[in-house]
């Protein structure tokens, strides 16, 4: 059964191969570039407590040298998707065509047949997945020593998430391809559904599964190091320690106004330090695994009593 699964399933395997031998052509260049300014530059030296007066413009030089190639890449966040549903077409194909009936004539099982079609699936989505965030996750590791990697532009592509992320949509196009039967529908609407659900997260859920770190700091003493940070919230304090509001000029002003901007003593913010990473990952792996298993098992369910 493995065997014939792999056949019906090769094309889409190599398709995502292909894809991921893109990406590495792409980042093993630029990420060797990198490492070699990194080390040209001697950045190591910044990491620790004690730094020289060099190093603030030494970080901010290498920092925006790269920069725009950091944020091409969180654009890879949509890739787990389209190897989730590259590996859903070969169970979708044959529910749309009706050959899944011949094949359960042949002295197998309904369950063992889609045990091996899905499981199979499942096992190549995660190694590609793997693949995925062992990649960038080398490519960006001398920018993350500066810039951390808790902030949504980065954190797509490391960790399990990017794993989980494919299993997601591997599962959401067998379940909603198990229904309708239809494979180029089945797949525009699944792709709708996992862009839809990932923004979601990204914009509203994920700041609320970890609870956020509060701190309020005065700029003589200084406060905790946000470069790493996720930030979430930035409020500058006032003479009195009060929030500052934006200042308009009165209705009643009669003409040209002049605004003094206020004295500021301080900051309030709220924010993800750099350590809550694993806690945030462990989270959503388990919300986007564990949701993308039960769609699985749903498609599985679907098909079998069909």
């Amino acid at each position: 059964m493995l065997w014939v699964g792999w056949r019906q399933q090769r094309t889409e395997t190599v398709i995502a191969a292909t894809l991921l031998a893109l990406l590495a052509a792409a980042l093993v260049p630029t990420g060797l570039h990198i490492a070699a300014a990194y080390d040209s530059g001697h950045l190591a030296d910044c990491l620790g407590r004690t730094q020289s007066g060099s190093c603030p413009d030494a970080i901010g030089s290498f920092v925006n040298r790269f920069n725009h190639l950091g944020d091409l890449l969180a654009w890879l966040t949509l890739l787990p998707g389209v190897i989730g549903l590259l590996l859903a077409a070969p169970l979708v194909s044959q529910l749309e065509h009706g050959t899944h009936k011949l094949d359960w004539t042949q002295s197998i099982t309904r369950h063992r047949w889609l045990a091996g079609k899905l499981g199979l699936a499942l096992a190549t989505a995660v190694v590609a997945a793997a693949v995925m965030t062992l990649l960038t996750t080398w490519w960006r590791a001398p920018l993350v020593h500066f810039q951390g990697r808790v902030t949504n532009s980065t954190y797509d592509s490391e960790g399990t998430v990017v794993a989980a992320y494919a299993v997601f949509a591997l599962g959401l196009a067998a379940a909603i391809g198990a229904v309708w039967r239809r494979a180029v529908p089945s797949f525009v609407a699944a792709f709708a559904g996992y862009f839809a659900v990932r923004v979601f997260f990204d914009e509203v859920v994920r700041q609320h599964l970890v609870k956020p770190v509060s701190a309020t700091f005065g700029f003589k003493r200084g406060g905790p190091d946000l470069n790493t940070a996720w930030i979430l919230q930035q409020t500058p304090l006032g003479r009195n320690g009060r929030a500052l509001e934006f200042l308009s000029c009165p209705h009643n002003a009669g003409g040209p106004c002049k605004i003094q901007a206020p004295a500021l003593s301080g900051m309030h913010v709220v924010y993800h330090p750099a350590s809550h990473f694993w806690a945030l990952q462990i989270r959503e792996t388990a919300l986007f695994g564990v949701a993308g298993l039960a769609l699985l098992g749903f498609a599985a369910w679907w098909t079998a009593r069909s």
